[in-house]
């Protein structure tokens, strides 16, 4: 019987399932899987789209404590952390910006219309995650209007057994915390429910944090029918040292998270999947920390969703159909437009009105057709988008990806085109030295991609190529003769390559420790094709240039194993340090992080140590992170 390594499993309902074909987790009959890239499930041998997983076996050897740790052993990813534990950082995928990336929980997608830098505020711990799931590259049609770049999938766990799951740790500056998950399971339900807390005194001044976050997902399943409903909220209190400007050192910031979604699935002949969500988010920024009324943002987003679809299996192959209905308001002390006096919202707690509002609507049809033939998957596809805040009316963006399979090899290529709408601090943000300009139009892409895969055994290995034409990407820009800085469009093309090469050591070389090898590789080049003259850009076109990662995996003694993580990064681009007066270049940079772990079947021991070489380097201009890092705990596993 056929058989093929699988490295992803089914989402959830309405969304897209993701496959992989790069790493060992487990063998299975292609015959009963189905795992795709498309909106019409497909079977997992006819795949056609690589994506990048990190599944539990990962997470639970890594040294990383949050999600955005995770997210650093991904070549094709850009972790740019203003502090530790992943309190506001910014992620993108294949050069893109974080304001160009979806993000989801269990196909949900939370992706925040105020800014980017906040759509990690995540409800769940790390405990409670069952894989993520990468996909690198435009593709509106399949994962809405805003995968500009990419998208990432968080799947949380959904255990078999009754059990309590229980974490606590510390370790260098001030730094605690503790977590506990419960899963109580029938026949037909399926329930988790989770929280946590941490807290640290941060790692560099004015870096100090306490985070909580609560999670629950409810489960049914029977023979037609296939509902969940997950509710979450996360809370955040930072330092926020010289985050948005050398003027103060003494920044601070509030953030809360609220997310509700429901979803169901009908499977017969015809597959009927719905959705529903509500995600709030609140944030409160502080210029001064010790005088928070001489400069303080607050601001208020809405997003409320809901998708349908229907998809069928055919003689010519497998069609998809679907809407998706997405509104997004915002109320703000600082970006919308201007309300009425008697109109004005009072900030709940605070002597300060929301004073400015606004919102849009955007709507998304898609349709898809599949068609597949004994070696080879064609995945035709197209989303018309209209947005009540963009003029033109409906657009179309389309796209193709196809699949060959040569025996142990699988060749892919993709043509998609995607978009962007603005975020709010985009179109009206007003600062010291900075303006919006609420005449942004959105960006748009066209991305190409090859690659290939190949597998043998206990070794698989991934390659691809990408080019994406960027037309009216928005960026910061300041004219000669101007003082401050205004957002406007412009055009970036954006070319790269990306390998990816795991080793099961443990089958090849069965007498020695050694267990798993994973090697990644990165390149990025960006080019700015319409540069105005005489215009400085904010950005500076700052990106991952090069991005090296290796991770090894092996066992020290008895139930004693040790993980190892290097990340080698060249950032291309410039800032003004603050501190010397001069302009600094980001360069290049090395981190190495380990993890040792002895396992018990009921508890676990870990130590770790993060950025073994103690090195001074900067994500964001100005913000040196953390040097080294030591952390131990202890994690339960009690049936019930």
């Amino acid at each position: 019987m056929k058989k093929l390594t699988l490295f992803a499993a089914i989402l959830m309902a309405t969304t897209p399932t993701y496959s992989q074909d790069t790493t060992v987790i487990k063998t299975i009959d292609l015959s009963a899987a189905e795992v795709t890239g498309t909106r019409a499930p497909l079977p997992a041998d006819k795949a056609v789209r690589l994506v990048q997983v990190l599944d539990r076996q990962a997470i639970q050897a890594s040294s990383a404590q949050s999600v955005n740790d995770l997210l650093k052993q991904v070549a094709g990813v850009d972790v740019r952390q203003r502090g530790a534990f992943g309190i506001q950082t910014d992620i993108s995928v294949n050069g893109g910006t974080e304001d160009q990336l979806t993000v989801l929980i269990n196909g949900i997608n939370i992706s925040n219309p105020h800014t980017g830098h906040l759509t990690f505020d995540l409800p769940v711990n790390i405990d409670d995650i069952e894989r993520i799931e990468v996909i690198e590259g435009g593709a509106s049609r399949v994962y809405g209007c805003q995968a500009f770049s990419g998208a990432i999938n968080i799947v949380t766990r959904t255990d078999n057994d009754n059990h309590l799951q229980a974490h606590a740790y510390g370790g260098s500056y001030g730094t605690a915390g503790a977590n506990a998950g419960l899963t109580l399971t029938t026949s037909d339900f399926n329930n988790r429910l989770s929280g946590g807390y941490v807290r640290s005194d941060g790692g560099t001044y004015n870096d100090d944090f306490n985070k909580a976050n609560a999670y629950w997902r409810g489960r049914y399943s029977s023979d037609h029918i296939q509902a969940t409903i997950q509710a979450g909220l996360s809370t955040m209190n930072y330092g926020a040292n010289t985050f948005y400007g050398t003027g103060s050192d003494s920044q601070y910031e509030e953030n809360r998270r609220y997310l509700v979604s429901a979803s169901a699935e009908y499977k017969g002949q015809v597959n009927i999947p719905v959705q529903l969500y509500w995600n709030r988010s609140l944030d409160h920024y502080v210029w001064m920390r010790a005088n928070p009324e001489a400069y303080q943002n607050f601001h208020q987003t809405n997003v409320y969703g809901a998708n349908a679809g229907a998809n069928t299996t055919w003689t010519l192959g497998k069609t998809a159909i679907g809407i998706e209905l997405r509104r997004e308001n915002i109320l703000s002390t600082r970006l919308g437009k201007e309300l009425p006096e008697g109109e004005q919202h009072k900030v709940p707690g605070h002597n300060a009105y929301y004073k400015y509002k606004d919102g849009r609507t955007n709507l998304g049809l898609y349709l898809e057709h599949n068609i597949l033939i004994d070696n080879a998957t064609i995945s035709l596809g197209l989303l018309a988008n209209d947005n009540t805040a963009v003029t033109g009316g409906m657009r179309l963006y389309p796209g193709i990806d196809i699949s060959w399979r040569l025996g142990q090899m699988k060749l892919f290529a993709s043509f998609n085109q995607s978009l962007r709408t603005p975020t709010y601090t985009d179109l009206y943000y007003n600062g010291p030295g900075l303006e919006g300009n609420s005449q942004l139009k959105p960006e748009k892409s066209t991305d190409w991609h090859v690659g290939a895969t190949f597998t043998a055994e206990g070794f698989n290995t991934q390659v691809k190529a990408f080019y994406r034409k960027g037309t009216d990407m928005i960026d910061w820009v300041k004219k000669t003769g101007e003082t401050v800085y205004t957002t406007a469009n412009s055009d970036i093309d954006n070319i790269g390559a990306e390998m990816l090469t795991s080793v099961d050591l443990a089958r090849l070389l069965p007498s020695t420790p050694l267990r798993q090898l994973t090697l990644g590789y990165c390149y990025n080049f960006k080019h700015r094709v319409n540069t105005e003259q005489q215009a400085s850009y904010a950005s500076r076109l700052t990106f991952l240039r090069h991005k090296l990662t290796a991770t090894l995996q092996h066992n020290v003694f008895s139930h004693l194993d040790a993980q190892w993580n290097l990340t080698l990064k060249n950032r291309h681009g410039e800032f003004d340090n603050a501190k010397t007066g001069q302009t600094q270049k980001y360069g290049t940079f090395a981190t190495l992080d380990l993890k040792l772990t002895w396992t018990r079947p009921h508890y676990s021991l870990y130590l770790q140590a993060n950025n073994l070489t103690d090195y001074a380097y900067y994500d964001f201009a100005n913000i040196q992170q953390p040097g080294l890092w030591f952390m131990g705990g202890l994690k339960l596993n009690l049936g019930l």
